[in-house]
């Protein structure tokens, strides 16, 4: 009798400095699970300390990009039935915010709930037009989670981000560019290249370490002033002085050729 290996939940593939992360759970057009989270927060962790990978796309499997919670697990909690000390020990869901490469969304199909949230923890977002994006939070009884009341907001305004939160209405992949709930449409057969395409460009041009710094600072400044962003950025530009890298881009720029940038010390989590 042979045992059947257990499902890989996040597929893993390396396309040069890139990583293409994919929730590979397609019969359940990749519904959320803890189990998904643990391999995809896992595959996260290990893609931001390995110097190789400079860049990170996800995607889902199939036709879809993430249905939100898998309504098993719904149903769990609408019970009681969740271990709630078994989620006070899990790490907390906004983890991929704290990832310190670019994160790219290439979303394939359905973003819903839960799975949008993920969506939107990315740094971009690329669509196929048919994409379905929903809050859906308001139409199961729950309410906006997991800091989607903080994200939405900042990115489409109050008022469109209360539209879709109390609607909880589908929008296709050309409302959400109109929006500015995703930044590039592609065909549904270029998707992921096309992401990937942009997630190589960074990886080529871009110092790893100035885009980890620059992401800091703009989660940072969404709470700070601006003269408390100005303040911290003389002392940010005071440290990268002492860093090879923008000497690195100074003289790759002038001898006209890509720049050879260090990679990211997976010890250094300041930026």
């Amino acid at each position: 009798m042979t045992t059947q290996a257990p499902a890989v939940l996040v597929l893993a593939e390396r396309r040069g400095p890139v990583l293409v992360l994919t929730l590979n759970r397609p019969e359940r057009m990749n519904a959320w699970t803890d189990a998904l989270e643990d391999s995809y927060f896992a595959a996260l962790d290990a893609a931001d300390g390995d110097p190789e990978v400079r860049a990170i796309v996800v995607t889902g499997a199939g036709r879809g990009f993430c249905a939100g919670a898998d309504m098993a697990d719904l149903q769990e909690a609408a019970t009681g039935a969740i271990d709630a000390e078994r989620h006070e020990r899990r790490r907390p869901r906004a983890f991929p915010l704290t990832v310190r490469k670019p994160l790219i969304a290439a979303i394939n199909g359905p973003a819903v709930g839960l799975g949008l949230v993920e969506a939107l923890y990315c740094d971009i977002r690329f669509a196929t037009p048919d994409a379905r994006l929903s809050t859906t939070f308001a139409r199961r009884g729950l309410i906006a989670e997991y800091g989607i009341s903080w994200l939405l907001p900042r990115l489409v305004g109050p008022s469109t981000a209360l539209d879709l939160l109390l609607s909880g209405r589908t929008i296709l992949g050309d409302e959400a560019l109109r929006l500015r709930l995703v930044d590039r449409l592609s065909p549904p057969g270029q998707l992921v290249d096309d992401a990937v395409g942009y997630a190589r460009e960074l990886a080529v041009h871009s110092s790893p370490w100035s885009m980890a710094t620059i992401k800091a600072q703009v989660r940072a400044d969404l709470e700070r002033g601006f003269a408390e962003s100005v303040a911290a950025s003389y002392e940010l530009m005071a440290a990268g002085f002492l860093r090879p890298d923008v000497a690195e881009g100074v003289q790759s720029y002038l001898e006209r050729r890509p720049p050879a940038f260090p990679p990211l010390d997976p010890r250094d989590r300041t930026a």
